[in-house]
């Protein structure tokens, strides 16, 4: 069977699911990783077929598309901030507005440092996509992370070798430490912050198969962790140390709120790529 042909009943089924783009974009990645196959390939050669045995392996990844299966999860991988990392049902699924926070540490933090270099520590690490790509992106850091989960760390610790970056991973939970044990110049978080009451507003694909420890947290006390995480700042940031989040979209003025209560300074909230408050700045 051409290629083509499948592309256009792979793109078929899936839209009673997708829409038609995000349905060919599924077909595309799945292309490169099983094939090693590039849209332009499939443009210029217009005879390339599957054999009876790739169609199999095609539509068995169909079906699990059709029950919302994240992609990304079947292919074992995402790309983060110019990066490739692992990913499993051990860990998010990396955001778009988390490249967005990332890149507002970098750009905040591109001007030259003592050969110590910064000390970075993220908390609720998951895959590792906010640490690894600091420490990518900002050579002279040395950068930390936590997770309440092994299996998450295990996750991390496989992206970190594979992007050749050094991170020092620790299993801990956040919300039983005392203290955070060294002085920091940068802490970031994006916790668990989907209030039971917004399930209905996350899609199933992500509902039915993404870690729900490192999604959700209890409607009555949202900012558990933010407000734990606050604290140890409090303790664990240098002077003038910045302190990152990423947050509930509904949030923004209650964590506005909470930062000025602990006495952060130069607090900035700022808007994703879809106009809602996603992340927040704030110094010691």
């Amino acid at each position: 069977m051409k290629i083509k042909e499948y592309r256009s009943y792979f793109i078929q089924e899936l839209t009673p699911i997708f829409d038609e783009g995000e349905a060919e974009s599924f077909f595309y990645l799945i292309l490169e990783n099983k094939q090693q196959l590039k849209r332009i390939d499939l443009a210029l050669q217009h005879d390339l077929t599957f054999s009876e045995d790739e169609i199999k392996i095609w539509n068995a990844i169909l079906e699990q598309l059709k029950n919302e299966i994240p992609v990304q999860y079947l292919l074992g991988k995402t790309s983060f901030y110019g990066l490739d990392f692992e990913v499993n049902t051990n860990v998010l699924i990396p955001r778009p507005e988390t490249e967005e926070l990332v890149d507002w540490i970098i750009k905040s933090n591109q001007v030259d440092h003592n050969s110590k270099g910064l000390k970075i520590l993220d908390i609720g690490t998951g895959s590792g996509c906010i640490a690894i790509s600091l420490a990518n992106y900002i050579p002279n850091a040395q950068v930390f992370a936590i997770d309440v989960s092994e299996n998450a760390l295990d996750t991390a610790q496989k992206n970190a070798e594979s992007n050749k970056v050094e991170v020092t991973f620790t299993n801990k939970n956040i919300l039983e430490t005392v203290d955070l044990e060294l002085q920091y110049d940068i802490i970031v978080s994006n916790p668990p912050y989907v209030r039971n009451l917004e399930k209905e507003e996350i899609k199933k694909n992500v509902l039915d198969n993404e870690p729900h420890l490192a999604l959700f947290v209890e409607d009555d006390d949202a900012l558990i962790f933010y407000r734990k995480i606050a604290e140890l700042a409090q303790k664990n940031l240098s002077e003038n140390g910045q302190l990152f989040f990423e947050i509930n979209q509904y949030l923004g003025q209650e964590m506005i709120n909470l930062l000025e209560e602990m006495n952060f300074k130069n607090i900035e909230l700022r808007k994703d790529i879809y106009g809602n408050d996603r992340m927040i700045r704030s110094e010691k």
